[in-house]
């Protein structure tokens, strides 16, 4: 009550970091089951252990230019703040706070994503200090330890699965833990494609890691063409199980994560056969270690494929199975079964199976994906506004980088992009818990194909958009972005493995691409189209209706030019099949003399997409002024950047004309200049802690160079002799000393 004498809590929200504190009464809820102690740095108050160590304080004035101060993040640093990100952030616009309860979802999910922020970043085990200095196989046990002492705190601390702090709790971690397959894929398979009896049996034990799995796809032959999988599983109606081969070299799986050396079982995807008959793509569990000695079983070769570019603390394996049995009832069966006589029962659409790859494939849009190209914004705005490089104007000091338009440009429609695909993927994993219910709840799967489609197409965008984004950050710091101790090389080389894991990005797009030409044949049939192709039955005017530069500021007009484009290439891709086929070509060899213009069609339905769900959420939000503008702002420059980036696809057939394309670059350098006067404050929203950065130059204070020296005298070649001094440059340098 003191501290806070003659100010009104609600001013000072930010000062604890929580939102919706206006009473002591408040605090109290908010700090309950966590010591205050361990959090005194929130109100900046030491010695405050209890609420009445809080009600004692001397009160503390503030000043006016203190209660401007926009809100710091849960890494705000103890250290003094680099003047020149300090001056960028007392110029912001709007309320950061409220930015990241946008980003969040809302402010509730906010406070509990922090809450799990502090327990995640004051418990030593998850630290990642020095880990750029770390071994593969130290960065491996690592991952372990800390996997498995997360599991020990999710139950400490009562986080439920269903649980926002889980959800948290992994995006947080991300790939510094071990056992992502085990999480997001092996588990999640068995919940979708087990029954009952399966789930009960095997995700208990999965869940407190008393069994490690895998998810074995992937072959030394096969990728992407799941139905040229060559691994088998033969039931034997005499013995009541499945015997599993991979008859091949080529078969043998290839690339599984955590079944290098750390899976005890495997959901293996192999081709089913049954009284000589084969029934496709299944999934089977399979023990392929030992639970008392981690040795493979009889039968089974097993272990790590070697080095990699990245994710060395990821235990990528190998597989061989011969004549291996499996017992019967661990064939998945949810949707399929095999009677005790060979008899094979379906029981669902043929594409099940394929169901866990598309939501995986989803769920690594924004849980693992899209965070490399945020952080990599995060760090590389930061950087940008404390490197100074040479004069701007003539005889003044030298100018921030972020000043130079040319640097902008560079980073701000990455940012805008982060925006842009941050709301796709919130928009995809909404569609797909809404299919997943109905197949569950009315065994409804007319809704597969199209989710299939749209998340094969915006895996390859979002990726290919994304390794191309944190590349561009890196190049945009210089020098200093070329060190590890950046962070930028790290967060590439993570994101560029996402252009083939998952779908290979072409094989991805042409997937989008063959059901954009089933829905043009349902369209010229008359037939009803799924939604997101909906507006290919839609009227489109023919040419853009922009008369000055500020036409472009309005979505509606730039929405309509990503449609007439995406409408047009999917028609005039349509025809280029058909006349191909009509000329007398055949289906495969007119699809592949067609299939460079189909990749990019399906580019433009997805980029089409994207601007138009930004656009719908953007007009549908009710939020503080100064946000609101912020976030019209990045729509608009995003959609503008596509634009420009494709602009002989909009001027190709006359839509936009040279003039007007001319009005886009005026407007699009418009907007760089207005949200150049935010952008560290946007970038702040994203919210992240230095620990979750680990970057030397994109910390919160903006002691770019300060940390980039701490950190290096922190390498252990500093610490070690230098051996190769002693065997072959001594005698010479010692030999030269009488001559010097």
């Amino acid at each position: 009550d003191a501290y806070g004498a003659g100010l009104e809590l609600g001013e000072r929200d930010w000062c604890w970091g929580a939102s919706g504190v206006d009473t002591l009464e408040d605090l109290d809820a908010y700090g309950a089951g966590l010591e205050l102690g361990e959090r005194d740095w929130c109100w900046g108050a030491s010695g405050v252990d209890t609420l009445e160590d809080l009600r004692s304080l001397t009160p503390t004035p503030v000043s006016a230019a203190d209660m401007k101060s926009p809100p710091a993040p849960a890494s705000a640093p103890a250290t003094a703040v680099n003047p020149d990100i300090d001056s960028e952030r007392r110029a912001s616009t709007f309320d950061v706070e409220k930015l990241v309860n946008f980003w969040d979802g809302g402010a509730e999910r906010t406070r509990q994503r922090r809450a799990v922020e502090h327990v995640i970043n004051s418990d030593p085990v998850f630290s990642q200090e020095n880990q750029y200095f770390w071994t593969p196989t130290e960065r491996y046990e690592a991952a372990v330890k800390r996997s498995v002492h997360l599991c020990q705190k999710i139950k400490e601390l009562g986080w439920t699965d269903d649980g926002p702090e889980v959800q948290f709790a992994f995006r947080i971690l991300g790939s510094e833990l071990a056992f992502g397959i085990h999480n997001m894929v092996f588990i999640p398979t068995i919940m979708k494609l087990g029954t009952d009896a399966q789930i009960a049996k095997w995700v208990p034990l999965a869940k407190d890691y008393h069994i490690i799995g895998t998810y074995a796809q992937t072959e030394l032959g096969h990728g992407t063409n799941l139905r040229a999988l060559e691994t088998t599983a033969t039931f034997d109606a005499s013995s009541q199980d499945f015997v599993l081969n991979m008859p091949k070299v080529s078969s043998i799986k290839w690339w599984p994560a955590d079944l290098g050396r750390s899976a005890s079982h495997a959901v293996v995807l192999a081709q089913l056969y049954t009284q000589g008959v084969c029934h496709g793509m299944h999934a089977f569990i399979v023990q392929i270690r030992s639970l008392l000695d981690h040795s493979a079983l009889p039968g089974i070769s097993v272990g790590d494929i070697g080095p990699k570019l990245a994710f060395e603390q990821v235990d990528n394996g190998y597989l061989r199975m011969q004549n291996v049995h499996v017992p019967k009832e661990n064939m998945l069966s949810r949707y399929s079964r095999v009677a005790s006589d060979g008899s094979y029962i379906k029981q669902g659409s043929d594409r099940i199976n394929y169901i866990s790859m598309v939501f995986t494939r989803v769920g690594i849009l924004s849980g693992e994906i899209l965070p490399a190209l945020t952080k990599a914004c995060v760090i590389a705005v930061r950087y940008s506004a404390v490197r100074r490089q040479s004069e701007l104007k003539p005889g003044e000091k030298e100018a921030k980088i972020l000043d130079y338009q040319t640097q902008q440009l560079k980073l701000l429609p990455q940012v805008a992009t982060t925006f842009a695909f941050h709301l796709m993927g919130s928009s995809l994993e909404a569609l797909c818990k809404k299919v997943n219910l109905q197949i569950k709840t009315e065994g409804d799967f007319s809704s597969l194909s199209e989710l299939h489609a749209l998340s094969a197409g915006m895996k390859a965008l979002i990726s290919a958009t994304s390794t191309a984004g944190v590349e561009t950050c890196r190049r945009a710091c210089g020098g200093h972005g070329y060190s590890t101790l950046s962070g930028l090389p790290w967060l590439y080389c993570r994101v560029v493995a996402s252009c083939t894991y998952e779908g290979e990005n072409t094989v991805m797009l042409l997937q989008t691409a063959r059901f954009l030409m089933k829905c043009l044949a349902l369209l010229d049939s008359g037939q009803p189209l799924p939604q997101s192709v909906s507006y290919l039955s839609e009227p489109v005017s023919h040419y853009c209706s922009a008369k000055e530069k500020t036409d472009f500021f309005k979505p509606f007009l730039y929405t309509e030019a990503y449609k007439h484009r995406a409408q047009r290439l999917i028609k005039d891709s349509g025809d280029k099949l058909q006349s191909l086929l009509l000329s007398g070509f055949e289906q495969y060899a007119a699809w592949n003399v067609t299939s460079v213009q189909l990749a990019n069609t399906a580019l433009a339905h997805c980029q089409y997409i994207v601007v138009k769900n930004f656009v719908e959420i953007m007009e549908g939000l009710k939020l503080d002024a100064g946000v609101q503008q912020v976030i019209k702002r990045l729509c608009d420059l995003h959609a503008l950047t596509g634009i420009l980036s494709n602009a002989g696809d909009f001027l190709y057939d006359g839509y936009i004309t040279g003039k007007q394309l001319d009005l886009v670059t005026s407007s699009h350098l418009d907007l760089l200049a207005l949200i150049r006067t935010d952008a560290v404050s946007i970038v702040d929203a994203f919210d992240y802690s230095d620990q979750q950065l680990n970057s030397a130059i994109g910390n919160y204070d903006g002691n770019a160079y300060q940390r980039l020296f701490e950190w290096a005298q922190k390498c252990p070649l500093n610490a070690k002799m230098n051996l190769a001094y002693e065997k072959y440059l001594k005698p010479r340098l010692q030999a030269a000393a009488s001559k010097l």
